[in-house]
């Protein structure tokens, strides 16, 4: 009875040793990962400030497959050249050159900046003022949370002469792969909050977080009078790789008709105010800027 209790004891003592070692090891571990931004679902982060989104990195589908990613989500590239934009082989774009035939050009010569994901107190405001200073005009993807948040912010773009684009409400990345229903909720609720801030404002452009495009997304913003938005130019400044660098990547890949994306919210976004400084004067040197029009064709 002994023999068996002492060892009873000893197996014990060493469970009791290993939990704690673990327990020691799990915790280490998620000292090194920062709480304050956890990816979730949506494709949203969130931080102390409040949200944080970043449109996610895609590649092109390969032939015969509808789907990009483990997600399943339809992807398409973020960065196309010229071949990719929907080149005519005239030198200008054509319109629908992405995926669903989601629009990558303006259909002119003429090129469009677009700022997704706002508007933003900090952001917004130092991007509209660089705009107003060169005197171009471009087009703002706007977040519907945001927009209900920022009231101010809609009308201060409206005023300026900027086109407006729905960005869904929450940036859902996976969106497209919801019921027609939430997508049309979603979208529907999106324009009811910047009409709320701006009541007259054409809302003729939709586009899709992460560019995850699916024909039921493209299906319902066309059937609510919205054109499906991509882009040809994509400097991925939402990873902040610093204004040198997003401004060189813009001023290389603008062709006649493109339509290069960057972003206004979402995150630390100082990069790219600081990078249209120089973008803004040597792209308006080279082509005609211009706010995508409230009627597409």
């Amino acid at each position: 009875m002994t023999r068996v209790s002492s060892t009873a004891r000893a197996a014990g003592i060493v469970t009791v040793v290993v939990a704690a070692l673990l327990g020691s090891a799990y915790v280490l571990g998620r000292s090194l990962v920062p709480d304050q931004t956890r990816q979730h679902a949506t494709g949203v982060t969130t931080e102390g400030d409040g949200p944080h989104y970043a449109d996610q990195p895609a590649e092109k589908p390969s032939t015969g497959s509808s789907t990009g990613t483990a997600t399943g989500i339809p992807t398409t590239s973020q960065s196309a050249g010229p071949s990719e934009a929907g080149q005519d082989g005239s030198g200008q774009d054509t319109n629908e050159g992405g995926l669903f035939g989601a629009h990558t050009s303006t259909g002119s010569g003429r090129v469009a900046l677009t700022f997704d994901d706002g508007p933003d107190p900090r952001y917004t405001p130092q991007v509209l003022a660089a705009l107003r200073e060169y005197d171009v005009k471009a087009t703002f993807c706007v977040v519907g949370e945001n927009a209900q948040d920022h009231p101010d912010l809609i009308q201060a773009i409206v005023a300026d002469g900027h086109t407006l684009c729905n960005h869904s409400w929450h940036h859902d990345v996976s969106l497209g792969n919801r019921s027609t229903d939430q997508i049309r909720a979603d979208l529907v609720r999106t324009n009811e909050a910047i009409r709320a801030a701006v009541p007259d404002a054409p809302i003729v452009w939709y586009r899709q977080p992460g560019g995850a495009w699916t024909a039921p997304v493209v299906s319902v913003c066309t059937g609510l009078g919205m054109t499906p938005l991509h882009w040809s130019v994509d400097p991925s400044d939402w990873q902040a790789p610093g204004a040198s660098k997003i401004a060189t990547t813009v001023l290389t890949q603008a062709r006649p008709g493109g339509v290069v994306l960057m972003h206004d919210a979402g995150g630390n976004r100082q990069g790219t105010v600081d990078a249209l400084s120089r973008i803004l004067p040597e792209l308006s040197a080279r082509f005609e800027l211009e706010a995508l029009p409230t009627n597409p064709t």
